[in-house]
């Protein structure tokens, strides 16, 4: 029951970071626009895929994992 506990402290904590950015994440000017993101325009066409940016959140939350699996291991 305990660890049930614990990943749902987990999970509110990941969804209020989601939410922050959400609401502020318009202001931080350079997510999105990376080297390495693919944007094609066209008349009625946009396609945008973040590559660089999903590299770089991949990392950031590999690393919050492998904290916060160092600091709750038994």
């Amino acid at each position: 029951m305990q660890s049930l506990g614990k990943a749902l402290l987990v999970a509110g904590a990941v969804l209020m970071v989601i939410g922050v950015l959400l609401m502020w994440g318009n202001r931080i000017p350079f997510i999105g626009k990376l080297p390495g993101d693919i944007i094609f325009q066209r008349k009625n066409f946009t396609f945008y895929f973040p590559l660089t940016s999903l590299i770089i959140l991949n990392l950031l939350i590999l690393i919050v994992v492998w904290i916060i699996r160092k600091f709750t291991a038994n």
